[in-house]
């Protein structure tokens, strides 16, 4: 009941008393509408090329790390390297939120307009698939698209935790230097041997 408040509420916001079904500006306006729709998808696309490009190089950067052949100036830097990996990959995850929401939007717009169109070819679509809710037969993009970020994110930290000396940190080394010094062992002294003085004359 409360979701068809809503698209009510959408749809007044939406329309105007002018809006007539089959008016050239109610179509231009819904041929511009889709298109707006594919130029954020493309969008989406774009950014998502420049993120996984951005990680493979940091990945990259993490091999050569380990590589025999790196200085060892740029394994003083390495702590930077996947903290600096988890914040980028967390940026992704919100932008892929962002534009999913944004495109969840957009869509309840389309299918309010082609309640005044002869035809309603995205809400047909939609209602195909079951509207996502049976994962079995439809699973939307943005579902496994979210889990690429994740999963960098993952393997930072796990890279994170294994750089860690859980050693030295479990089984701390005392410090000879601060360590109490012991006192030496006494020795005890050897008995003289009696000597015997000869008797006077």
């Amino acid at each position: 009941m409360a979701q068809d408040d809503g698209e009510q509420k959408l749809a007044d916001a939406l329309f105007r008393e002018s809006a007539l079904e089959g008016d050239s500006a109610f179509m231009e306006q819904y041929k511009l509408y889709l298109e707006m729709l594919d130029n954020i998808s493309e969008r989406r696309q774009h950014a998502n090329n420049f993120f996984l490009t951005v990680n493979t190089g940091v990945c990259a950067l993490i091999g050569y790390i380990f590589s025999k052949d790196a200085d060892a100036q740029f394994r003083s830097f390495f702590w930077f390297v996947p903290i600096a990996g988890i914040l980028l990959s967390y940026f992704w995850y919100r932008l892929i939120r962002s534009y999913r929401d944004l495109n969840t939007a957009k869509f309840k717009v389309v299918h309010l307009m082609e309640q005044r169109l002869p035809l309603a070819p995205y809400h047909t679509e939609w209602l195909a698939l079951g509207e996502a809710k049976d994962p079995k037969r439809y699973v939307p993009f943005t579902h496994l698209e979210i889990w690429i970020p994740r999963s960098f994110m993952l393997m930072y930290a796990v890279l994170i935790l294994h750089m860690i000396p859980w050693g030295s940190i479990c089984h701390p080394k005392v410090d000879s230097a601060r360590a109490p010094a012991t006192a030496p062992p006494t020795v005890a002294p050897t008995p003289r041997p009696a000597t015997s003085t000869p008797p006077k004359p």
